[in-house]
């Protein structure tokens, strides 16, 4: 019989594997909770109503359908049987494997504060981009019929917690959402007057870039109207708003971006795990104490000598293609590289139209340059020709009439 070998996720890392084993003489089956593969990259784009889902999402089934030893479940699971080989499915179902790559990602953490998740918005699928767009156009049209001054101020505030990439560009998208795209198209009110609150608990926005780097991102948000809060942290966050430091904002919506925890692969495996709960990974990004079990992506913590990898997309998908081709090697009899090397190629973050900032084989870029930068490198990474092609031609026509994609 062949040897099965089971992918958990179909994100960078579990796609990148299943297509580095399309070859093998394996049986491959990839299980994810979702049938699609998802950019999530440009999710930000989807819940400040610049592309459609569609734009950025794609079928597993049509991703892989080059791949003959490739099975596709759509099915959740909740555990790992190690001594017996056996994936534990939330159906009660138990799947067998002789080798295991564990892709499942991270959610977003509220670092014990739980209680807030009822209250704020996180952006992780498709679906909470989709809630978040309704938030925000909702909350436009609520304030186009409101009569009370300070309830039109609260409609009129959105505030983003955490100044990371995604915490930038969600606040940059809504900033230019109220100013640019939105400006002509309500009789009773000045979406220009919206504000854009974001809270970041550190003195800087950006700290993965130089600190050049990011004051400049602090600029050009600032240019865009977006009130920049560092060095204070959140207190509450409630039904109508959040506390950040002493002060109280009310606001429509509040966006959390401040912070991840890994899906629970280490507790499945009693495996040593980092701070936000990712398994810490051998050389080969195999669970130490488990050979033929792999954890990659946001799951994994692995220790590059300069500290672990970030959460990024290109090490997912390096580290997908490297276990890929090491199993397909293993299950061929032949020899393969037995350490994962990470290839840094960069890193960005948008701030909105024609602004960004970029560090890119070790040059620093901001402002145009960095924007186009980034929009290439984003079209590239896009996993389909049709994709590619939806997204440019709808960014070229934001970019010249300030519109808005579909559905909105």
């Amino acid at each position: 019989m062949r040897p099965r070998i089971i992918i958990v996720g179909s994100g960078f890392g579990g796609i990148a594997a299943a297509q580095a084993l399309r070859k093998s003489d394996a049986e491959i089956v990839l299980i994810d909770r979702t049938n699609h593969h998802l950019f999530q990259p440009l999710l930000y784009q989807v819940a400040g109503a610049a592309l459609s889902p569609a734009d950025i999402a794609t079928a597993n089934r049509a991703l892989l359908r080059r791949n003959r030893n490739t099975r596709i479940l759509m099915a959740e699971a909740s555990g790992v049987d190690a001594d017996a080989r056996e994936l534990c499915l939330a159906d009660g179902r138990r799947l067998p494997f002789d080798y295991l790559i564990l892709a499942t990602g991270a959610a977003y953490s509220f670092f014990g504060n739980d209680q807030w998740r009822d209250h704020a918005y996180v952006l992780k699928s498709i679906d909470d981009a989709l809630a978040i767009r309704a938030a925000l156009l909702g909350a436009f049209e609520r304030a186009e019929q409101c009569d009370d001054p300070d309830e039109l101020r609260r409609l009129l505030t959105f505030a983003v917690v955490g100044g990371g990439p995604t915490g930038v560009e969600l606040a940059g998208t809504i900033a230019e959402l109220a100013r640019t795209t939105l400006a002509r198209d309500f009789a009773s009110i000045d979406p220009r007057r919206a504000r854009v609150v974001l809270c970041e608990m550190g003195d800087r926005l950006l700290t993965a870039f130089d600190p050049p780097l990011s004051q400049a991102a602090r600029r050009m948000l600032e240019s865009l109207g977006v009130e920049v809060r560092t060095g204070e942290a959140v207190r509450a966050i409630d039904a109508h708003g959040l506390t950040v430091g002493d002060q109280r904002i009310d606001a429509a919506a509040v966006l959390w971006a401040a912070g991840t925890q890994a899906r629970p692969a280490a507790q499945w495996l009693a495996a040593d795990a980092a701070k936000n709960g990712a398994v810490k990974v051998a050389a080969d990004c195999s669970v130490p104490g488990h050979p033929t079990i792999f954890a990659i992506g946001d799951v994994a913590s692995f220790d590059s000598g300069d500290g672990p990898l970030p959460g990024l997309a290109p090490v997912a998908k390096q580290q997908g293609k490297f276990v890929g081709r090491l199993i397909a090697a293993r299950v061929a009899g032949r020899s393969a590289p037995e350490r994962f090397q990470y290839r840094d190629y960069g890193t960005m973050a948008v701030i909105g139209r024609s602004r960004a900032v970029a560090e890119i084989a070790g040059l620093k870029l901001k402002g145009l340059i960095a924007w186009l930068a980034w929009s290439l490198v984003h079209l590239m990474l896009l996993v389909d020709f049709r994709s590619r092609m939806s997204v440019y031609v709808h960014w070229a026509w934001s970019w010249f009439t300030y519109g808005r994609g579909r559905a909105c």
